[in-house]
């Protein structure tokens, strides 16, 4: 291993200090990861080192549009304050002098490894275009990393036959009792992504195993940021695949992150498809990573935006936010997702409302603001449209709407301030809860955080995920619905 940190890592550091001065943390979501300066993406090295939680990121802190791809950094002890560190990785290396892309990292005899895609960009003295795709290795101390000298660690030699090295990327590692294993996205013969898995005994010599699933054309086309893991009874494979078409309210058009259900036989390496499912239903979740948390739960975090409908404020020197950190569990045969319980510990100014009936637009005293945990009962249903609108004043309105005739649920941020013409509504289908034999309910939590908002349906049963930026004087919430309808509400506002 190399013992020096880079002149270009050095210089971007510095560049990085002296461009977070000029931003006020008055513009910066509370609770959500956010770039620290300049363009955000997927998360990275979603990972346990020396009993903290750390979050890598990809990262151009030059400006607010993707650019070469860096690895900024994040640790927390509880997933919700966050602490920002210097960059963990620059291309300053032929083998990622086209970016640092994606990655997972892992702790092994206390170090903590970076396994990442390196981008190989330039052009031959014969004219022609040299753009590779390769697996990387780095090392640190939970600040500070250094590029393994023999780099890359998994190139097109170790890739199947019929292997595109030009999309060929985002390898997610584990350790089993009989070494480290990885996957990774790639795009196959036909044009279609794969995802395959390495085995390696010493994080440097990696041996090919099999391709664990493919779209075939069914699911996308490459499938990137792949992740692998139980959650009870069954397997996981995570994926977001690119260029999908809508299917109903299931899937929507463009880039989506999918849970792909399943069995796993360990010792021949078989992963048997049972069931998919959208992960995330709204205008902005994409590229979602996993890790294990200290007691035992799967911890989700996403990047919260979109690649085809990208909105950032031209106000704003920074752009990209993280979801909620989500645990993962089974219900009924599907994966419920809800913030981690962690956010209860800086809830502020509980306020409550039971059994409010509403039969027009109203508001609720102390019901308000751009910061908060609101969940909404829905007890009866004598009406045929049910709205909230949050994040609003007389100008601005972001709206999440309920038809009960069809069972849907709508996001819409068309008068949220937007002035370019982007994707503002996205439904999706949802039931009711039956609390008895006698009783029907339907659960609706919002997670608001000044310029987004996270929708839980019934516990955590379907989620859907926007960004906005109306004004943060915009912080009215109103209830309004075409009948009538009774409601329990509940508030907390959140200070970190």
């Amino acid at each position: 291993m190399n013992q020096k940190m880079s002149q270009k890592l050095q210089m971007v550091r510095k560049i990085e200090e002296n461009k977070i001065k000029n931003i006020s943390e008055d513009t910066r979501p509370i609770y959500h990861v956010s770039s620290p300066v300049g363009w955000m993406n997927d998360p990275n090295g979603f990972s346990i080192y020396k009993d903290e939680y750390h979050l890598f990121f990809q990262y151009h802190p030059f400006s607010t549009a993707w650019g070469p791809m860096h690895w900024g950094h994040y640790k927390s002890k509880d997933f919700i304050r966050w602490e920002q560190l210097p960059i963990a990785m620059a291309p300053d290396e032929n083998y990622d002098n086209g970016g640092c892309y994606s990655g997972s990292a892992i702790e092994v005899n206390g170090e903590h490894i970076l396994i990442y895609t390196g981008v190989i960009d330039h052009y031959l003295d014969d004219g022609s275009h040299d753009y590779r795709q390769i697996q990387c290795l780095a090392k640190g101390d939970g600040k500070d990393y250094i590029k393994y000298r023999h780099n890359p660690i998994i190139s097109g030699e170790q890739l199947p036959e019929g292997g595109n090295i030009k999309d060929f990327r985002d390898p997610k590692i584990w350790k089993e009792d009989d070494g480290y294993y990885l996957v990774v996205g790639n795009r196959a013969i036909d044009g279609y992504g794969q995802i395959l898995l390495y085995r390696s005994a010493n994080l440097k010599d990696w041996k090919f195993i099999t391709v664990l699933d493919s779209s075939q054309g069914e699911y996308g086309k490459m499938w990137e940021c792949p992740d692998f893991f139980a959650l009870d009874e069954k397997q996981i494979l995570l994926i977001s695949p690119q260029d999908m078409r809508a299917q109903g309210y299931e899937f929507h058009n463009g880039n989506n992150s999918i849970f792909l259900y399943g069995t796993y036989d360990k010792e021949n390496h078989i992963f048997k498809r049972e069931k998919v499912t959208a992960i995330d239903y709204g205008l902005d979740f994409y590229a979602p990573q996993t890790l294990l948390s200290k007691d035992g739960r799967r911890i989700m975090i996403a990047w919260m935006q979109s690649w085809d409908a990208h909105i950032t404020s031209e106000s704003h020197d920074w752009s990209g936010m993280m979801t909620i950190p989500r645990e993962l569990t089974i219900k009924n045969g599907r994966i419920y997702q809800t913030p981690v319980r962690e956010l209860s510990y800086y809830y502020q100014n509980k306020i409550i409302y039971r059994q409010q009936t509403i039969k027009e637009m109203i508001d609720f005293k102390g019901i308000s603001g751009r910061s908060l945990d609101l969940e909404i009962e829905i007890l009866d249903f004598n009406f045929e449209h049910f709205a909230v609108h949050f994040a609003c004043n007389e100008q601005y309105d972001m709206e999440l709407i309920y038809n009960h005739k069809r069972n849907c649920l709508t996001i819409d941020r068309t008068h949220s301030g937007l002035v370019r013409d982007v994707v503002c509504r996205r439904k999706m289908k949802i039931n009711k809860m039956e609390m008895n034999s006698n009783e029907e309910v339907l659960k609706l939590r919002l997670l608001i955080d000044y310029y987004s908002v996270e929708v839980f349906v019934n516990d955590g049963e379907k989620v859907m995920s926007a960004i906005f930026f109306t004004p943060l004087e915009a912080d009215g919430i109103l209830f309004d619905t075409d009948g009538s309808a009774t409601i329990n509400v509940t508030k907390y506002d959140i200070r970190v």
